[in-house]
């Protein structure tokens, strides 16, 4: 499987430096399989770009930041690679927040892989939070839907890890809440070597730091406002620590910048052939 890392958004949160925010992307994977292409996460959609209300709660509107770019939609990437919106078979969301379901509606033909309780979350919306986060009109049009339930086998210490349905044994979906009910991470076996996307389970790269893990201020805030299950969720970072120290994984989550450029870089340096020496 071929692997592109895509940035389908771009976020500037307020508070700046006083809360120690930065830029945000939404790191999203377009891979190339025998199935056709599989997108995980969308970003935010191009709906949302040209119509943000009442696609988009304006709260978040205003607190993140949002900026709305066609180029920054998936779909228009896809494009950009060579590819058809059609050619997009599959969609594995980490969840279904608004910042990484958007783009569900430019792809209606792929089938949407899901946590169950993930799916029920965002179709019961309940309080405050939840009425805001998860925005119907992103996904409504999607026809094909597949949910799993958390089980599975062990992965590097991850339980309840499995494969999906119609999609190659090479591509799972762990389990991961805490920043949701059915939060998940999406792994995916490129080469040698494993790439785990960690979703919102964590923000910045710091906060898996072996020796002394920390957020910047407002970021930590953001994500204990956002967390449905705080314990479950500084237990899966754990976890991810600790999987991040092996050789073979490669572990990322949906919007610290610099790990998004380190990855494409990596795939840059995989792509380009190799220089053959002359014989002598």
């Amino acid at each position: 499987m071929r692997v592109h890392h895509l940035n389908c958004g771009s976020m500037c949160p307020a508070g700046g430096s006083v809360l120690g925010m930065k830029p945000l992307g939404c790191h999203c994977l377009l891979i190339e399989a025998d199935q056709g292409l599989v997108l995980v996460d969308t970003g935010f959609g191009m709906a949302d770009v040209e119509h943000p209300r009442p696609r988009l709660s304006g709260l978040f509107i205003r607190l993140n930041r949002i900026r709305f770019d066609a180029m920054d939609t998936a779909v228009e990437q896809v494009r950009e690679l060579g590819f058809k919106p059609a050619d997009v078979r599959h969609i594995v969301l980490t969840h279904m927040d608004f910042d990484h379901a958007g783009g569900i509606s430019d792809f209606p033909g792929a089938t949407v892989h899901v946590l169950a309780d993930e799916a029920a979350a965002a179709r019961h919306r309940r309080g405050f939070l939840a009425r805001r986060r998860y925005r119907p009109a992103q996904w409504r049009a999607a026809a094909k839907w597949q949910e799993y339930r958390p089980e599975g086998e062990d992965w590097f210490g991850f339980a309840a890890v499995r494969q999906m349905r119609g999609l190659p044994p090479d591509l799972l979906l762990l389990p991961l809440p805490g920043h949701t009910a059915g939060h998940c991470g999406v792994a995916v076996r490129d080469g040698g070597r494993w790439l785990l996307h960690a979703g919102d389970a964590y923000f910045d790269h710091a906060e898996l730091a072996a020796g002394h893990p920390h957020s910047p201020m407002g970021l930590g805030l953001y994500q204990r406002i956002m967390q449905t299950d705080g314990a479950a969720r500084r237990q899966n970072q754990q976890r991810l620590r600790e999987v991040a120290a092996r050789p073979d994984v490669t572990v990322f989550c949906s919007h610290d910048l610099g790990e998004l450029e380190a990855r494409q870089r990596e795939a840059e340096r995989a792509r380009r052939p190799v220089r053959q020496t002359p014989p002598a």
